[in-house]
């Protein structure tokens, strides 16, 4: 029976002791081999008996068959030289953990794949536990590299998340080559992005060749000064962003403008209530009243790509572009061209086309459209950059949102080192394995 209790709960340098059970769990006693005992948590090192604990402590192991398993040990403390007094190391389990290792890499590996309520259900436990067992798990994935997962990081993308209401974010650190994410950290800002560089060495520092964000001055500077061979990138998606902001703002004012002109063409009654017989609304101010509709309706059509829009809003932007001294089409074209600046084949071509889109946007004479000019002028080196490399923010943004679904799909962390823990599992390389099966190949990418 002890050996294939042992064989069924792969129980490696353990003895079993008894065996009983008490209402729907099983529980079994066990103790470590003697060589295997009285050994430092933290360094491994063989110590000194401190003393022992007065009752038994108890470790959820995988389940048999139907019902729950307990593995129960009266621990003892030891004293090292190094780490002081410590509960000792046992064989089946990590430091300050109640479940065994199985037991962890099973849970992790339902948390990184499934809901909170699948994961609670299956694993018959508490989803707020489920958060550290995911971090004791990385942490010892990430222990057991051959090399630190910041060597060789040559190109990384900067950018901040939100995961909880009330201007709560997380930044997170991207890797580019390798796809994945490499840091996160609860807050924004200087201090925090500070914590990311100090954990580098000077030579990864030094390594770094690419940084990509969006146009924060803060996270420029910062980066300049403790990266110095780091190029600077200006994300694409954001410059864009800002001209579709630019281009809004001047289809609410051109719609405001449009709404006034039909109400001052509106005849004038006395009294409340429908205007009487012979006081119908005039066609101009129906003329009127349409375009301003128009305009509204236009909004979506505005933002979208050219290639993208369908019949109805193609026509729409046919019927702006018949006006005469439309600012609103002015600002879409130079929107467009803007695009037209990221689709060049190469680093000259894009100089050239940006350069004449500052100075066609700086004469325009629409002043959000001016406004986005200064800022992309200050930047121009930056977006010539990105187009020269082919690189952006877009993969960051891919992870962003699997950090919004794994903030979904565990209805909210209370604890952010734990939410760090899960996103490190599910977005980064280190990926937990099932207990008791190899590691499953790479899928390689369809040519």
């Amino acid at each position: 029976m002890n050996r294939i209790l042992r064989y069924a709960l792969a129980l490696t340098h353990t003895v079993v002791g008894s065996v009983r059970i008490e209402g729907d769990a099983v529980i079994i006693g066990v103790r470590p081999w003697k060589r295997h005992g009285l050994r430092c948590p933290v360094c491994g090192r063989r110590c000194e008996c401190y003393d022992r604990s007065p009752s038994p402590r108890s470790w959820r192991a995988m389940d048999l068959a139907r019902s729950m398993c307990f593995l129960e040990y009266r621990t003892r403390r030891v004293v090292c030289p190094d780490h002081g007094v410590l509960v000792e190391s046992v064989p089946w389990a990590r430091h300050k953990a109640r479940f065994t290792r199985d037991f962890e890499d099973w849970v992790a590996c339902l948390a990184v794949r499934c809901t909170a309520s699948a994961v609670t259900e299956l694993a018959r436990i508490e989803w707020h536990t489920v958060g550290g067992i995911c971090e004791r798990v990385y942490a010892e994935l990430e222990a057991a590299r051959r090399c630190d997962r910041f060597d060789g990081v040559r190109r990384i993308g900067i950018d901040e998340t939100s995961y909880k209401k009330g201007h709560k974010y997380l930044t997170v650190v991207v890797d580019h080559n390798r796809g994945c994410l490499i840091w996160a950290h609860e807050g924004y800002g200087k201090a925090v992005l500070n914590l990311f560089l100090d954990e580098l060495t000077r030579e990864q520092r030094r390594g770094i060749e690419v940084v990509t964000a969006d146009g924060a001055r803060w996270i420029r500077s910062l980066v300049k000064r403790r990266c110095p061979n780091a190029k600077w990138v200006m994300d694409p998606f954001h410059v864009v962003q800002w001209m579709h902001d630019a281009l809004d703002g001047v289809r609410r004012e051109e719609w405001q403008v449009a709404k006034k002109a039909a109400r001052d063409a509106m005849p004038k009654h006395d009294g409340p209530g429908r205007p009487r017989k012979g006081e119908e609304t005039p066609p101009e101010a129906r003329a009127l009243k349409e375009v301003a509709d128009a305009i509204k309706g236009v909004r979506f059509a505005l933002v979208k790509n050219p290639e993208n829009l369908t019949v109805a809003q193609r026509d729409k932007l046919d019927s702006l572009k018949k006006r005469a001294g439309s600012r609103l089409f002015r600002a879409w074209e130079l929107k467009e061209d803007l695009r037209a600046v990221f689709k060049a084949g190469s680093a000259e071509e894009a100089a050239r086309l940006l350069d004449a889109w500052l100075h066609d946007a700086a004469y325009c004479k629409i002043k959000p459209v001016v406004d986005v000019e200064k800022k992309v002028r200050r930047r121009k080196d930056d977006i010539v950059a990105a187009v020269e490399l082919g690189i952006g923010n877009g993969r960051v943004e891919a992870i962003n949102n699997k950090i919004k679904v794994t903030v979904k799909m565990g209805y909210g962390f209370r604890n952010t080192d734990n939410l760090v823990g899960l996103l490190m599992l599910r977005c980064s390389d280190c990926r937990p394995r099932l207990p008791g099966r190899p590691e499953m190949p790479a899928r390689k990418k369809a040519a």
